[in-house]
């Protein structure tokens, strides 16, 4: 492993407390019960949280329903003084805190701060951005908040190819956000944040795979990693976007024509047991899958989390997972149980 990534490592185990490990076990404990005599079983609390910062974003890709302004659902920004009571009452057993589900995490100016009041209760912290906003300020602001991992998109190395799937992007000003970044982490001789470039490998883009890693180099951000693109309606793919190489597809292509998809989702789900997501409006839903938050299984605004994560919702939803997860709608195109990710 090198040096970047064992650090990485090292910086996340460094989180874990006794508490934190103890309640991992009983998660993991009841996730296997659950999955071997097809009961729902939950022990201990989530693990990992994505909390969502905003439904707002700068871009339009054609994929994504913050792009395509799509969502029912309203469109807002999370407060700071909710954030921080939700937190409170999970951070003695929280490891991992995903600042993202759908947005542009730095559209919300408080943002940073709740990074900070996270990294101070020793809570591993984590972003996806679209970099458009990582100005000279931003930047340095972002290393002094002790985010743990920022992971910046960058789908094209030409502005021909990423504005196919970053529409209304800028890839220069990406470039320059990132320099920034990496600028201000030697300069304050700061070991955080992980920096992460993501190519998401859609057709357009994918004849541009060691082009991004030389230019990740250039640049001096510690990895690169793709991302396999989740289409909607993949068995006609309109947009064109499922790539040739099967390599970076969760879908496989039928010699009669169209596509299906490569997870023969089994029925069982880990991200039901060890993590959840929450709206910037208090919304709690089960995965990141559920981007307009159709299966809402509590609302924080009326009851505490931990009432919400063991109620029957909750209980009804991991068990139709266990009976069929086809049959639910956010599982049948779902990449959970198959790679995603390549080094």
């Amino acid at each position: 492993m090198p040096a970047f990534q064992r650090n990485d490592a090292l910086n996340l185990l460094s989180k874990l407390t006794l508490r934190r490990v103890l309640n991992g076990l009983l998660v993991l404990s009841s996730y296997y019960i659950s999955k071997w005599f097809k009961k729902p079983v939950q022990w201990g609390l989530p693990v990992s949280l994505s909390f969502e910062p905003t439904t707002s974003c700068n871009l339009r890709c054609p994929e994504c329903p913050s792009g395509l302004r799509a969502f029912t659902r309203p469109t807002g920004m999370l407060n700071e003084n909710f954030f921080k009571k939700t937190i409170d009452s999970l951070s003695d057993r929280l490891i991992y805190l995903i600042f993202y589900f759908q947005g542009e995490p730095y559209l919300n100016p408080d943002f940073l701060d709740m990074v900070r009041y996270a990294s101070k209760k020793k809570i591993y912290t984590a972003t996806s951005t679209n970099g458009h906003y990582l100005s000279d300020d931003l930047a340095k602001k972002t290393i002094e908040s002790g985010l743990d991992r920022l992971i910046i998109s960058i789908d094209g190395t030409t502005q021909d190819v990423y504005e196919q799937y970053r529409v209304g992007g800028k890839l220069e000003k990406v470039l320059q956000g990132a320099r920034r970044v990496v600028k201000w982490k030697k300069e304050l001789n700061s070991r955080t944040p992980f920096i992460i470039f993501q190519f998401l490998v859609v057709k357009p883009n994918e004849h541009q795979i060691e082009e991004v890693r030389n230019l990740a180099r250039e640049i001096g951000v510690d990895d690169t990693r793709f991302k396999t693109a989740q289409i909607y309606d993949y068995e006609n793919d309109p947009n064109g976007l499922i790539p040739l190489n099967q390599k970076y597809s969760r879908y496989r292509s039928l010699l009669k024509g169209g596509h299906e998809l490569k997870n023969p989702l089994n029925n069982h789900c880990w991200r039901l047991w060890h993590a959840t997501v929450i709206t910037w409006d208090g919304m709690v839903v089960p995965c990141c899958f559920d981007k307009d938050a159709q299966h809402r299984l509590g609302d924080l605004k009326d009851r505490p989390f931990r009432e919400i994560w063991r109620s029957e919702d909750y209980v009804n939803f991991r068990r139709l997972v266990l009976n069929s997860r086809k049959n639910v709608d956010i599982c049948a195109n779902c990449s959970e149980g198959t790679r995603v990710w390549e080094e």
